[in-house]
């Protein structure tokens, strides 16, 4: 019965290595598969600002779309003639839930 005794803890250690658990999944690391443009402005200093007659003239003649990135509320109460209400909030939480044609002006106004 001695000599039985290793081979029996030599079985067990074998069946408990075979069956342990191994991880189902394995981690990956990826890379963004696209970056911003170079030339897109990274503060606030950096981006362009227009003035209202540059806008109007840009809306006027269709080569601008002007978006109030204001809240609802702010846009019910009072806003541009001709603007898209899509509050900044909305833009944040699902930007691709925003598109615009890539050949207009987007000009944007908070106040």
């Amino acid at each position: 019965m001695k000599k039985l005794y290793p081979l029996f803890v030599l079985l067990v250690l074998t069946l408990s290595a075979c069956s342990a658990s191994t991880p189902t999944e394995m981690a990956v690391t990826v890379e963004p598969t696209s970056r911003p443009a170079d030339n897109l402005p990274q503060t606030e200093a950096d981006v362009p600002r227009v003035t209202v007659e540059e806008a109007k003239a840009a809306f006027d003649s269709g080569a601008a779309v002007i978006v109030d990135v204001r809240t609802t509320q702010s846009f019910v109460t009072r806003h541009i003639a001709g603007a898209l209400s899509i509050p900044l909030t909305r833009i944040e939480e699902n930007p691709k839930s925003v598109s615009f044609d890539k050949n207009q002006w987007i000009i944007t106004y908070c106040t």
